[in-house]
């Protein structure tokens, strides 16, 4: 796709709230309209110029969240809007379709990416088969039929860690070089930040000593491997956030007076092992560079790795070449929580704002994300 297709003419997110937190009595359209709104006013652009609304939401158990969104904003009525639920990848993969809408002239402005209120999630149960049984409540879905290759994510990963011998020292080291980056980069994150329930800044993210690191509950622990056993401190919680971003054709920014900063390079949605999902993400993020002609990494000012585990940041730079150092400068999904559909699209904002601070015009940067059932999301975006 050639890169002048898709614009980028503004971005904002909320906070990342823990579960039961901030957020914990607004649905999903309700965080995410203030983000849309707070866009658009800086961009400004009116709310009459959008065609349609593209969001990644994947616990709001059906509906059409991106309609909810979009009457709740104030967008007109005649605004498109599609729902997209690719689980942790949804927030990447809405904004990689809004892109193809605009390729394909269905529309010229479009807002996507995602929102999720893990706070407000439906409860689940599977309806029973015959009459006078019960209900059967559950936590999470199938996401790979043979249940041999559908394991719990945190296993996943945990198994993934003894299997190559990344250490629980290594990995909450990696965590803490997360946190102590979110909370020395605060006062920049929140520039980005639309303020929500008066919270300003990601909630989670905060100071740790490795002595109390040390102490920190196991999540799980391989019985043949406790070296590399996976803490509490080494995972991304559960969390309510919203990320949007604001695109268009060039035809539009010129018609419309907006001032594109970024534009849209390439991306890849694409499937990998469900055994281990976590890897996804470094298979899309391979793709993505080898669809817009990079070598490699070493091509790249900026890269945002949405990190639902330690191990997994530590596997991503390992199989780039990448120096730890140089991923998620602000920190990570490690940090600030996982807000599911909406994680991805907020590596993307984060990828945007640090090629805007940090980079000259004409700097790449990457996005990815990696979902349940083995699937992986990323996107290539260059600094105008």
């Amino acid at each position: 796709m050639p890169a002048a297709t898709a614009l980028i003419a503004g971005w904002a997110r909320s906070a990342v709230a823990p579960l039961g937190g901030a957020f914990r009595a607004l649905q999903a359209h309700e965080i995410g309209a203030p983000v849309l709104q707070a866009m658009l006013q800086r961009a400004g652009i009116s709310a009459q110029a959008v065609d349609a609304v593209v969001l990644g939401n994947a616990l709001g158990a059906g509906g059409n969240p991106a309609r909810m969104l979009a009457l709740a904003a104030g967008l007109p009525d005649r605004c498109a809007a599609f729902s997209v639920d690719t689980q942790c990848c949804s927030g990447l993969d809405a904004i990689a379709m809004a892109v193809g809408l605009l390729a394909t002239g269905q529309a010229s402005v479009v807002v996507a990416g995602g929102v999720e209120a893990w706070s407000r999630a439906p409860m689940r149960q599977t309806r029973p088969l015959h009459a006078g049984e019960a209900a059967v409540p559950y936590e999470r879905p199938a996401f790979a039929p043979d249940p041999a290759r559908d394991p719990d994510l945190l296993q996943s990963a945990a198994a993934y860690a003894a299997q190559q011998g990344i250490t629980r020292v290594q990995q909450d080291a990696y965590a803490l070089h997360s946190h102590q980056r979110a909370i020395e980069h605060q006062a920049f994150l929140r520039k980005e930040i639309v303020v929500i329930n008066g919270l300003a800044h990601d909630a989670y993210p905060r100071t740790l000593t490795r002595e109390r690191a040390a102490r920190m509950p196991l999540a799980v622990q391989q019985a043949d491997a406790a070296d590399c056993a996976v803490s509490t401190l080494a995972i991304s919680t559960k969390a309510d956030g919203a990320a949007l971003v604001l695109l268009a054709t060039p035809r539009a920014c010129k018609d419309l007076g907006l001032n594109p900063r970024a534009a849209w390079l390439a991306s890849a949605s694409i499937g990998a092992d469900p055994g281990t999902p976590l890897l996804a993400a470094q298979v899309a993020a391979q793709a993505a560079m080898q669809r817009a002609g990079l070598q490699g990494a070493a091509d790249l000012q900026a890269i945002a790795l949405h990190d639902a585990f330690a191990v997994q940041g530590i596997a991503f730079c390992q199989a780039l070449g990448l120096d730890p150092a140089t991923l998620n400068r602000r920190g990570g999904g490690v940090a600030r929580g996982h807000p599911i559909g909406a994680s991805g699209a907020i590596a993307l904002v984060r990828l945007l704002a640090d090629l805007q601070h940090d980079a000259a015009p004409g700097a790449r940067g990457l996005s990815a994300v990696a979902g349940a059932g083995g699937i992986g999301a990323a996107a290539l975006v260059q600094r105008l």
